[in-house]
């Protein structure tokens, strides 16, 4: 009893730092989900362009720039490296995963350059977070609050994007790519475009986690996508992946969710090292549960036939 009551109290504890961090860390997902479910683009750019925009908004914040240029600045940074690697894939016909694995690893090299060392304090540099009314600057409130704005922001230009006709070309290219081709639909363009967005959504979650966290470290994308597909898993068993609107929202609420899992597992005393293990089991079972599910279903067919 006194075990149960002791996660509780620590769960309830930590909630508000994780929420903030599972609203940052929601445009990671979305930057993993656009590639992965809506061009067919099994894309690992995330993972490099997430500490590349948090080394580019750290070098500004640290020259005196403002932050939200600080965090265009890694969205445009972020645009460019997932262009790249489209670009890598297309003109070299370079499997995506590995023009994917190509371009994180170009990526830890230029952040060293960005930043001249493997990390770097902001601390005291202004950010999103100070000037939120009713709120203290740098408490998880006011992270909340400017997160949670952001993300609703771009969800809604996503769902009118998805619906306009450009982003139906993009949806039809990652359907089929010779059908949108045949149909007239440039597929350079919508593959690059598409995959350089996501890129920058990912890269503006590295910005806006440098200003929370108040520092950045070339490190700090490693492990962040199997995070990421962990989440929208959990996201996609939610709240389903039919429609385009349930695509975009799986994200958000998978992000939640899965941090907020992440936090009761620490509340409940399971070791940090751990995590990565229990996480990588997850998705694994998230994956092969289709599978599994069919596999059951074909069973009584096959003992029907025999009979």
């Amino acid at each position: 009893m006194d075990f149960l009551q002791t996660t509780l109290t620590s769960f309830l504890g930590l909630i508000p730092v994780t929420l903030a961090q599972s609203l940052i860390l929601a445009f990671v997902v979305l930057g993993i989900m656009i590639p992965f479910r809506m061009l067919n683009f099994p894309d690992l750019t995330s993972e490099g362009a997430f500490p590349l925009g948090g080394c580019v908004c750290g070098v500004l914040l640290a020259a005196g720039v403002a932050p939200f240029p600080a965090v265009l600045a890694a969205l445009f940074v972020g645009f460019l490296a997932g262009c790249c690697t489209a670009f890598i894939h297309l003109r070299f016909r370079i499997h995506t995963l590995l023009a994917g694995i190509l371009m994180m690893t170009m990526l830890y090299s230029i952040n060293l350059r960005i930043m001249g060392k493997s990390n770097l304090s902001v601390f005291g540099s202004p950010t999103l977070f100070d000037n939120v009314p009713f709120t203290q600057a740098g408490f998880p409130v006011a992270k909340i609050v400017v997160a949670g704005l952001f993300g609703l922001v771009v969800f809604l230009l996503l769902d009118r994007f998805f619906k306009t006709e450009k982003g139906t070309a993009v949806r039809a290219v990652g359907a089929n790519p010779d059908m949108a081709e045949a149909q007239g639909i440039n597929v350079w363009a919508a593959t690059i475009g598409g995959v350089g967005m996501a890129s920058a959504f990912s890269a503006t979650g590295g910005a806006l986690m440098v200003q929370s966290q108040g520092f950045a470290d070339v490190n700090m994308g490693i492990g962040i996508l199997i995070n990421g597909l962990a989440a929208l898993m959990i996201g996609e068993a939610i709240v389903g992946k039919k429609t385009v609107l349930r695509q975009l929202l799986a994200p958000f609420v998978g992000a939640v969710v899965y941090y907020q899992l992440v936090s009761l597992c620490l509340a409940a005393g399971m070791p940090p090292p751990d995590l990565k293990l229990a996480t990588g089991l997850f998705v694994l079972a998230m994956l092969a549960l289709p599978s599994l599910k069919r596999s059951r279903g074909s069973a009584p067919a096959r003992e029907h036939m025999r009979e």
